[in-house]
């Protein structure tokens, strides 16, 4: 992918690596190269909010259906309402940061493309640098959804790397769990629509709202589309034995239990470099429509520390995430570090039932 370089990045005329390469130049380039790829679900589902401190707090354990006002006599005073505390302090931000360098050897290639005086070799060579190094904003990014699909999908998260691990236990209702009373590859005899609606039900009879919303991958709604009784439900010609199309069957769950099914396919790389369904096969969360908590945020130390210590240039992308640039005479070079103080909250993890397509051995 070529994208189009900061206007400054065009007038290359005796300019050193230090002038080029700035966090406001890599800050620019993630901005526009956010536009062509594709949206992360977790965006939409747990919003960005940066907050003051590392722990996470929220009124947890309760239903959000309103309370009613007390009814008073004319004359007395009014009966101060308590406000709501938080239950408990979850757990502190999850601290995460990794670097770059254009190193020597970088630079002198560099310098033989500027010689030239060519564009197009100028404009390949420093979108490839900065490719380069906005891999690391696109990875903070990716962070960001694992953790979130996790906690959607298990009520949990586990995020491990370089001799870290950041193990939280949200404490989801065990009772908004459910599996399905047939495992779902079994096309004969499960009944997905009666797991999903019991799960629909539970969350009606526990918080008096109704889920809007499921999320789940390809492979498991294929199982749904392939079920048997589903078929002869759906299907006009009542035999069962023709399957019907996938957005058939979304159609069928939205005009019967009034809710939309999102299939979210994304990938990433794990440590061991193996690429990795965000949404594990055989799960699928019944949602309410409002976000389920936020993308929390703190200040981290670059941003806190470096912004005007006049060493160290530092941009703010992304809400929450610090870019700094920070330069070397010896060896000459340029390091670009990347840094985040991010874990999701979970304010409406009582509106959410998770459903596993296996069945209880």
């Amino acid at each position: 992918m070529t994208l189009n370089l900061p206007l400054n990045l065009q007038l290359f005329a005796n300019q050193s690596i230090y002038s080029m390469v700035t966090s406001q130049e890599v800050a620019a380039y993630w901005t526009e190269k956010q536009q062509v790829l594709p949206p992360f679900l977790g965006d939409e589902l747990f919003p960005a909010d940066k907050q003051l401190g590392t722990e996470i707090k929220w009124v947890k354990g309760g239903t959000g259906a309103p309370k009613m006002l007390k009814p008073s006599a004319f004359g007395a005073r009014a009966i101060p309402r308590g406000r709501k505390e938080f239950d408990k302090v979850l757990t502190k931000l999850g601290f995460f940061k990794e670097s770059k360098y254009i190193d020597e050897d970088l630079r002198q290639q560099l310098n033989l493309v500027l010689a030239s005086g060519n564009t197009i070799m100028i404009d390949t060579i420093m979108n490839k640098i900065f490719d380069d190094v906005t891999d690391l904003t696109h990875a903070a990014a990716v962070t960001r959804e694992i953790a979130r699909m996790q906690l959607m999908m298990t009520g949990k998260l586990k995020i491990s790397g370089n001799g870290q691990e950041y193990e939280v236990d949200y404490d989801f209702n065990k009772g908004h769990m459910g599996n399905a009373k047939v495992s779902w590859s079994d096309a004969d005899n499960a009944d997905p629509f009666y797991d999903i609606q019991t799960g629909i039900e539970k969350i009606q009879l526990d918080t008096g709202e109704t889920p809007t919303r499921a999320v789940t991958n390809l492979a498991t709604l294929n199982k749904i589309v392939a079920n048997r009784k589903l078929n002869k439900t759906i299907s006009v010609f009542g035999g069962g034995d023709i399957i019907l199309g996938r957005q058939k069957v979304i159609d069928y769950f939205r005009n019967e239990l009034a809710i939309d099914i999102v299939l979210y396919d994304k990938m990433y790389e794990n440590e061991a470099g193996v690429a990795t369904k965000y949404i594990p096969d055989d799960k699928f969360a019944l949602l309410p429509g409002t976000a389920l908590g936020t993308t929390a945020f703190a200040t981290t130390p670059e941003e806190s520390d470096l912004m005007t210590n006049g060493k160290s240039n530092v941009s703010i992308v992304d809400t929450g995430v610090a870019i700094t640039t920070m330069t070397e005479e010896d060896p000459v070079t340029v390091e670009t570090k990347v840094s985040m103080l991010s874990m999701p909250t979970f304010e409406n993890m009582e509106k959410v039932f998770i459903l596993d397509a296996v069945a209880k051995p």
